[in-house]
């Protein structure tokens, strides 16, 4: 009997009534948080693609007009001026080149969301590059009534892979700041192979101004997102600070990183630093080799351009007559598909944005259409370079990404020509 009245003591008493409710508001209150949690991930999750969605169509409205604007600055450094008017074209295409280069900047800081930067692995002519951008430094530099020095190393290699798009938002960017920053002396660029690896090689490009200045405090201050060196530079100079913290972005994603110190005399020396790789040799399966992409001229085409923008039809229909081909354009991807079963033609530029039907699903339906029609080499033009990926898998031989530039749109050209060719 004493044994039966011990385990009857020792059994846990069934809970009470409020035991149980509490208990269960309990669980309600835990579930209802992590739905509120769910919800606001959602909330945020969709606010992100919003404004991903409207700065990637900022990107393509804003990089159209530019794509003329530099292309006429380029026409009209090729006729006679005298050196003032030399002197504003080159103003006019730094400017261009800047606008592009922000661009680049706020969509990729907008899509990064903290973490690294997409990097692309294009061919391209490194020398042609760095001489682009001591053009724009010396056109800045002109327009202010500032000196420029530039030093290009003769050791640079000639063409590598790497992002020469973001590459050059980088470096115009820290241009940008050092014309902007200097009230008189002059600015400097220098640009100089560092080492070399197995197939890859360090590059450093130097940016040096005479301006105002910064100290280690504020020099450890520049690399935070929307942030500058104090606040009344902010307040005299402008801008949002959101520059150089996507300049580091893309340094570190392109293995090298960006650094500033203070110039022995006055003023600022910002170092950027990027890892590009060698050019393969070139293929022996028919395939262009680097330097016949680059530099082979193409015979006459006649070009299909899908393109609904009156000012982008201007500046390809220049473009493509300064190449030597002759241009007709449609405003429809299934005008595109009619006019191609209509008529002959020699290649295809295709716009991503347009009406009706997009221009991923303009390619997909032209390589629907029968031999040979629907092997007509097509070329995706887009402003932004996401859109290349999808371009491709619709069909496309070869990418444009906006502004569009004689050079770029000649070694598309030939890339997609050449490429139908070798697979026929």
């Amino acid at each position: 009997m004493a044994v039966k009245s011990r385990l009857r003591r020792s059994r846990k008493a069934p809970a009470s009534q409020p035991a149980l409710a509490g208990r269960a508001r309990n669980r309600a209150r835990k579930l209802a948080k992590t739905k509120a949690k769910g919800r606001a991930k959602g909330k945020a999750k969709a606010a992100r693609g919003v404004v991903e969605a409207a700065l990637a169509a900022f990107a393509h409205e804003v990089r159209t007009p530019l794509t003329g604007i530099l292309a006429i600055s380029d026409l009209l450094s090729t006729s006679e001026l005298s050196e003032r008017e030399r002197r504003w074209v080159d103003t006019i295409k730094a400017g261009a080149e800047h606008l592009s280069a922000l661009a680049t900047l706020f969509v990729d800081a907008a899509k990064s969301d903290g973490g690294n930067v997409a990097i692309r692995e294009d061919l391209f002519n490194l020398r042609t590059l760095a001489r682009s951008a001591a053009d724009s430094l010396a056109g800045r530099a002109a327009a202010k009534g500032l000196q420029s020095e530039v030093d290009i190393s003769q050791a640079l290699p000639s063409l590598v892979v790497g992002d020469p798009v973001r590459l050059r938002a980088a470096l115009e960017n820290l241009i940008d700041n050092a014309v902007k920053f200097t009230e008189r002396g002059g600015v400097a660029l220098k640009v100089s192979p560092r080492r070399a690896g197995r197939g890859t090689f360090c590059v450093a490009f130097a940016i040096s101004d005479s301006g105002i200045g910064l100290t280690l405090a504020e020099i450890k201050r520049l690399f935070r997102p929307f942030s500058q060196a104090n606040v009344s530079i902010a307040s005299r100079f402008g801008g949002a600070g959101l520059g150089l913290f996507s300049v580091r972005q893309i340094a570190r994603a392109m293995g090298g990183d960006v650094a500033a110190a203070p110039r022995h005399g006055g003023g600022t020396i910002f170092t950027l630093t990027v890892t590009l790789a060698a050019a393969q040799p070139p293929r022996s399966d028919g395939e262009a080799s680097a330097g016949e992409l680059l530099a082979d001229p193409l015979s006459p085409l006649h070009v299909l351009s899908v393109e609904d923008n009156p000012f982008g039809r201007v500046v390809l229909n220049t473009i493509l007559a300064q190449l030597g081909h002759q241009a007709e354009f449609v405003g429809r991807g299934e005008d595109a598909i009619a006019r191609i079963g209509r008529g002959a033609f020699d290649a295809v530029l295709m716009d991503m944005v347009l009406p009706g039907i997009d221009g991923i699903e303009a390619i997909r339906r032209i390589r629907a259409l029968p031999p040979p029609l629907g092997r007509i080499p097509v070329i995706g033009v887009s402003g932004l370079g996401d859109d290349e990926a999808a371009s491709r898998a619709a069909g496309a031989d070869a990418f444009l990404l906006k502004p569009v530039s004689p050079r770029a749109l000649a070694t598309a050209l030939l890339e997609a020509t050449r490429r139908v060719a070798a697979a026929t």
